[in-house]
C-alpha cells in the first residue's frame, strides 16, 4: 500500500525533474539566471554561436551577457535517487511478478511477448545468444548455470528474424555509416573500407544529432515569430504612413489650386494629365520625410530637456546648439525674396530647378513639369521652396543609387564623367588630378575647407560629444544615449552631420600622441550592428587607423601598413567627381599618408572610429 500510495507523487517528481529541452531527466543540471534549469549540454548546444542575445529557453527572459553557469548539486542527488529507486522498484517487480510489465514495454497497446520454451507463459528476457524468448521459468537456467553466464540478455523483443542478418542469420552487431545499414559480425568482410560502430555507439551518435537538429529548429523557430512580429508592424505603419500621405497630398494641392485659380483654365489639362506621375513623386518624398520621424521626436525630447535645466550657464550652452530658427528665418526671407525677383522678371520659363540659400537645389519644378512661359504667383513660390527646406532634412542613406534627389551640401558642379573609350585617358588625367592637389599647399586647400560638426544620433553610447560637437571622447560611466536607429552600436564610432555628393572638401581632425582611433569617410548606407559595422571592414568605408605608433588603412576588410608618421593633425581631401580621399599630415614635407581611389556612388560621411579609454579626437575648425 506505501508503495501505491508514492507512486503518484514520485511520477509528479519526475516530471518537476525533466528538462524541458530534451524532455529527459536532468544530467548535470544548471540554473540559469531566471531560476529555470536545463541540462548542461543542452543549454550549451542551445547557446552554440551565439555571441550575444542569451535568452532562457523557457521563460524566454533575455541577459545582457553569457551566465556564468554552475552545476546544481541538490537537483543531481534528487535525480540520481529517483533514478536508484525507479530502478530499484523495478527489479524488484520484475522478480515477483516475472516482469509483465516490461515484456509489454511502451507496446501497452500489444500483447506481451510468449515464451519460445512453453508457447504459453509470457516472455521476461530475451537471449540474444539463443535468439529466443523465456518466461522466468525457463529463464532460470540462464541465470543460474554458469554455462549461460556469456548470453546477453535484454528486455523481450517480438521480431528477432528483422535483428537478423538476412545473409548470415546471425544477430545485427554493428552499423555502417556509408551505407547507412546494420551488419553482423560476418558482414565486416564485405566492409573492411567503410567505418564500423557498435550500434550502441550508433544510437547514442544518432541521438546527439538529433538533439542539435532539434536545437535549430527551435532557435529558427524563435527567429521566424521575431521576423514575422516585424513584418507585421511594418505592415501596420505603412498603412498609417500612407493615410498621412494621402491627407497631406489632398491638403496641399488644395491650397495650390486656390493660389493658382486664376490660371486654372490654362494650365488644368496639363496637370490632368500628370496628376498621376506627380501624385507618385511626392508620395515618394513624403516616405523619406517620414523616415526622419525618430529624428524629429529626439530633436523635441532635447529642446523639452533643455527647458527643464535652471542652471543659467549650462542652459544657455544647450540653447546654442538648439536654437536654429533665427538663422533658419533669415535663409528663408532671403530665399522668399530671390524667388520674389526672379518670378517678376518671367525667368520661370522652363526652369526646371532653383538654388535655395540652404544649399538645397528645388526639384518642384521638375516633378510639376510646368508649361513653359508659365509665370508662377509668388506664394507658390514660397510653398515651394518650404517644401524644400524641409526636404533638405532627408537622410542620402535612404535614397537607391542613381537616384538621390539632391545634395545636401553642393559647392561645386557636377562633371560629366568621361566616356569608356577615353578610359586609358581618363585613368591618366585623373592621376594629373591627384598629383596636382598633392602639390598645393594647405593655404590653397583651405579654399575648400568645410566645418564639420558631429552627429548626436549615430554616436556610440559610450561616446561623449562636446566642444559644440567637435570633439569625442569615451567615457565608460556616461549614462548613454536615447535609442535610435542610426546609432552605432558594437563599436565606438561617430559620423559627421554633413554629408557630401558632389564638389571638393577639405577638414583636418587634432589626434592624441599614441592613441588607438580611427578617421575616414562612408556611406550612410553602412551597416549600424554587426561585424561589418565596423570602418574599414567593409566595402563601404574608408580609413586611416591608428595603433600607439603603427599606422594602417583598411577597406573592404583589406589592411595595407603605412610608414610611421608623428603629426597629430589629419587633413582629409575629399573630391567627389575626381573619386578620391587624401589623408595628409599637416605640417610635414612629405605630407602623403594615404590616397583611396574609388567611384562613389553615395553621398559620403565622415567617419570618426575610437578605442582606447584615453583616446579623444577634436575636429578643428576651418576658416570661413
Amino acid at each position: 500500500m506505501a508503495a501505491l500510495e508514492s507512486e503518484p507523487s514520485l511520477s509528479g517528481l519526475e516530471e518537476e525533474l525533466t528538462c524541458s529541452i530534451c524532455l529527459c531527466l536532468f544530467s548535470s543540471p544548471v540554473t540559469v539566471p531566471c531560476g529555470h534549469n536545463f541540462c548542461a549540454a543542452c543549454l550549451e548546444l542551445t547557446w552554440a554561436g551565439l555571441s550575444r542575445g542569451f535568452s532562457c529557453p523557457q521563460c524566454r527572459a533575455t541577459f545582457e551577457g553569457r551566465p556564468q553557469l554552475q552545476k546544481n548539486t541538490v537537483l543531481c542527488r534528487v535525480v540520481e535517487q529517483l533514478q536508484g529507486r525507479a530502478g530499484a522498484k523495478g527489479e524488484e517487480q520484475e522478480e515477483e511478478n516475472g516482469a509483465v510489465e516490461t515484456a509489454g514495454g511502451c507496446w501497452a497497446q500489444e500483447p506481451p511477448v510468449s515464451c519460445d520454451s512453453c508457447r504459453e507463459a509470457p516472455a521476461v528476457q530475451t537471449c540474444l545468444t539463443c535468439t529466443a524468448s523465456f518466461c522466468a521459468e525457463h529463464l532460470r537456467p540462464h541465470r543460474d548455470s554458469p554455462a549461460f553466464r556469456d548470453h546477453q540478455l535484454c528486455p523481450p523483443l517480438r521480431d528477432l528474424q528483422q535483428r537478423k542478418c538476412p545473409q548470415h542469420n546471425r544477430l545485427f552487431e554493428f552499423f555502417c555509416s556509408n551505407h547507412g545499414a546494420c551488419i553482423c559480425s560476418l558482414c565486416l568482410l564485405g566492409h573492411k573500407l567503410c567505418p564500423t560502430i557498435p550500434l550502441e555507439q550508433a544510437k547514442a551518435a544518432a541521438q546527439t544529432l538529433l538533439k542539435k537538429k532539434l536545437v535549430e529548429l527551435h532557435n529558427h523557430s524563435e527567429k521566424t515569430a521575431r521576423a514575422m512580429n516585424t513584418v507585421k508592424t511594418n505592415q501596420s505603419q505603412s498603412a498609417e504612413t500612407a493615410s498621412r500621405k494621402k491627407e497631406l497630398i489632398r491638403n496641399e494641392f488644395s491650397e495650390i489650386k486656390a493660389l493658382i485659380e486664376e490660371r486654372e483654365n490654362e494650365i488644368m489639362k496639363a496637370i490632368t494629365e500628370e496628376e498621376k506621375r506627380v501624385w507618385n513623386k511626392f508620395d515618394y518624398i513624403y516616405s523619406v520625410l517620414g523616415n526622419k520621424k525618430n529624428e524629429i521626436h529626439s530633436l523635441k525630447d532635447q529642446i523639452e530637456m533643455a527647458l527643464t535645466e535652471s542652471d543659467d550657464v549650462l542652459f544657455l550652452k544647450v540653447m546654442c546648439h538648439l536654437n536654429v530658427n533665427p538663422v533658419l528665418h533669415s535663409r528663408m526671407q532671403n530665399d522668399k525674396n530671390l524667388l520674389s525677383q526672379i518670378s517678376q522678371r518671367g525667368h520661370w520659363a522652363g526652369v526646371t530647378s532653383v538654388r535655395c540659400g540652404s544649399s538645397v537645389l528645388c526639384p518642384l519644378w521638375s516633378l510639376l513639369q510646368v508649361p513653359v512661359g508659365f509665370k508662377a504667383p509668388e506664394l507658390l513660390l514660397e510653398f515651394c521652396h518650404e517644401l524644400c527646406l524641409t526636404v533638405a532634412f532627408v537622410p542620402w542613406s535612404l535614397f537607391p543609387t542613381g537616384q538621390t534627389l539632391f545634395s545636401s551640401v553642393d559647392t561645386a558642379p557636377t562633371i560629366t564623367p568621361a566616356p569608356a573609350a577615353a578610359a586609358a585617358a581618363a585613368a591618366g588625367a585623373s592621376k594629373e588630378l591627384i598629383d596636382s592637389f598633392l602639390k598645393k599647399p594647405r593655404e590653397e586647400l583651405l579654399q575648400y575647407a568645410a566645418n564639420i560638426t558631429l552627429d548626436y544620433n549615430t554616436a556610440h553610447n559610450t561616446l561623449v560629444l562636446s566642444d559644440n560637437y567637435t570633439r569625442i571622447s569615451i567615457s565608460d560611466s556616461f549614462p548613454g544615449h536615447k535609442q535610435h536607429p542610426q546609432r552605432f552600436t558594437d563599436y565606438r564610432q561617430v559620423l559627421g552631420f554633413q554629408c557630401f555628393k558632389r564638389g571638393i572638401h577639405y577638414w583636418e581632425v587634432q589626434l592624441q600622441q599614441s592613441s588607438f582611433c580611427a578617421v575616414g569617410v562612408c556611406y550612410g548606407s553602412m551597416e549600424r550592428r554587426g561585424a561589418d559595422s565596423r570602418l574599414g571592414r567593409n566595402s563601404k568605408s574608408w580609413c586611416i587607423e591608428w595603433l600607439n605608433s603603427r599606422i594602417s588603412s583598411w577597406h573592404n576588410d583589406v589592411e595595407k601598413c603605412l610608414p610611421n608618421t608623428k603629426a597629430t593633425k589629419i587633413g582629409v581631401l575629399l573630391h567627389c567627381e575626381g573619386g578620391f580621399v587624401i589623408f595628409m599630415a599637416v605640417g610635414e614635407k612629405n605630407n602623403l599618408i594615404y590616397k583611396f581611389k574609388a567611384q562613389f556612388t553615395e553621398a559620403l560621411y565622415p567617419a570618426f572610429w575610437l578605442f582606447s579609454s584615453d583616446a579623444a579626437l577634436s575636429l578643428c575648425h576651418m576658416k570661413e
